[in-house]
């Protein structure tokens, strides 16, 4: 395949760590996941001053850390399938933080993303933000340890992902719109999946599972 390092993207609840394992396994792909371990995401969701600052600084040296260490060993010249791009970290700073801590954190924002590898592709899980809420208040009703952001903020990081990949133009992207998918990706979605990735060329294209695909030219 053309494309040796593909990234999924998407908001939380989107299923992207799903899509990247499916696609690994298929592809017989090295499989990088974000680690969502982030202390300060509790205080944050609950409100607390600075807490915001504190989780956004400590998900960007975490990613930063993971990516320094995969492009030291090489690993993206091998097939590689990751749940997440860099690059949207920016879209939670420009949501949560103030004009203040956004000062500081786009200084170490630029000193930073210098050292990571862009990805070949980036697949664009997209859905409207009421189908969004229902997957979370089921994944909250599966799991009650799970940290899941209210209703409003769900709506406001929709909005922001959608707003962010529109103007997106910094490798191929392929936007899915998943809407009508199972998100346990079964062989068949996948394998329709890999077939829109396999044909892509430069630009944007909007896949819609099941009704076909549309293409957007080169931009």
């Amino acid at each position: 395949m053309e494309f040796r390092y593909v990234a999924i993207e998407g908001p939380i609840g989107v299923g992207k760590s799903a899509l990247a394992e499916r696609l690994g396994a298929r592809l017989d792909a090295t499989v990088v996941l974000d680690e969502t371990d982030n202390p300060f995401l509790m205080d944050f969701y609950a409100g607390r001053t600075g807490a915001a600052f504190q989780a956004q600084l400590f998900s960007i040296l975490s990613r930063h850390r993971q990516q320094v260490a995969l492009r030291q060993a090489n690993l993206f010249n091998q097939m590689t399938v990751c749940d997440y791009v860099f690059d949207r970290d920016k879209i939670y700073a420009y949501l949560n933080l103030d004009d203040n801590e956004l000062f500081i954190y786009q200084r170490l924002y630029d000193l930073l993303s210098g050292d990571v590898a862009s990805p070949d592709l980036v697949v664009y899980l997209q859905t409207p933000t009421d189908v969004l809420r229902r997957r979370l208040r089921g994944r909250e009703r599966q799991d009650a340890e799970l940290q899941v952001p209210d209703p409003d903020y769900v709506k406001e990081l929709n909005e922001a992902y959608n707003h962010f990949f529109f103007h997106y133009s910094a490798t191929p992207l392929l936007v899915v719109e998943t809407s009508q998918l199972d998100l346990d990706w079964g062989e068949d979605a996948v394998s329709d999946l890999l077939k829109q990735i396999t044909s892509m060329g430069r630009g944007t294209r909007y896949y819609v599972p099941r009704t076909g695909a549309r293409t957007h030219p080169d931009r």
